[in-house]
């Protein structure tokens, strides 16, 4: 994956002093910039992990962007950034530990559930801030999901997800996700041999930024912190519930 320009990057980083407990390349979605993912950026760098969100508007180089990062090497993706993850996962020449995938996708036509901008931030969130923060960003592309996802890009994802072998992944997806309905995530999930699928109760399109991004972040470390004690990813903590 050679190119002349530069991929660039958002970064957040763990405090002085703290071990770096691995590193995450985030690819954002349609209408987003690094900046949608600071909330992220700053939760997870504070459980010392560095998360890097990569700038899609030029040719992608994880190489560059990933050499002497701590591991776990996780590659992340959120809308058609989960499908450009996992097409560059199943490139042999980028070695990952993992792969986190949210709101992925897969039936390529739900920009028929967003009607205008009010019903794109319906679809996307019910976060109020974050919410808040789309409607007052000037970098946001509002009406990004107004067309189909390309079918090229599509095709390419739905080949290489059998290409990913024994590769960990996350599927992160909102059980009220109008634009990619979840049973898109349940069938790739089944497809995948070493898959954990997170459903958000009542949660929308974007995930890592919906109401309920604490619990999502959460989630997400529990599974970089099982992935830290091997690919086989043993079970951390086990809840008993009466």
């Amino acid at each position: 994956m050679s190119a002349p320009a530069a991929t660039r990057a958002t970064s957040w980083y763990p405090a002085e002093g703290l071990l770096q407990r691995g590193t995450v390349l985030l690819l954002p979605g349609r209408g987003e910039h690094p900046g949608v993912y600071e909330r992220l950026g700053r939760r997870l760098s504070a459980d010392a992990y560095v998360v890097h969100v990569l700038d899609l508007t030029g040719p992608l180089e994880l190489e560059q962007v990933s050499q002497g990062s701590a591991a776990p090497l996780v590659l992340a993706g959120s809308d058609t950034g989960a499908l450009h993850a996992l097409v560059a996962a199943a490139d042999p020449s980028v070695h990952l530990d993992g792969l986190l995938l949210v709101g992925t996708p897969l039936d390529g036509d739900g920009a028929s559930a967003v009607e205008g901008w009010e019903g794109e931030l319906a679809v996307r969130t019910a976060c109020p801030a974050h919410r808040g923060r789309l409607e007052a960003d000037p970098q946001f592309d509002r009406g990004a999901l107004d067309g189909p996802v390309p079918a090229d890009l599509l095709a390419a994802a739905t080949e290489a997800a059998s290409r990913l072998g024994d590769l960990p992944v996350l599927l992160v997806h909102g059980e009220a996700d109008a634009l990619a309905p979840v049973a898109g995530a349940r069938a790739l999930a089944a497809q995948l041999p070493r898959a954990v699928l997170a459903t958000i109760a009542d949660g929308k399109h974007d995930a890592l930024n919906d109401l309920s991004h604490r619990s999502v972040a959460a989630t997400v470390v529990q599974w970089l912190e099982r992935l830290r004690a091997g690919t086989h990813l043993p079970v951390v903590v086990t809840v008993h519930e009466k």
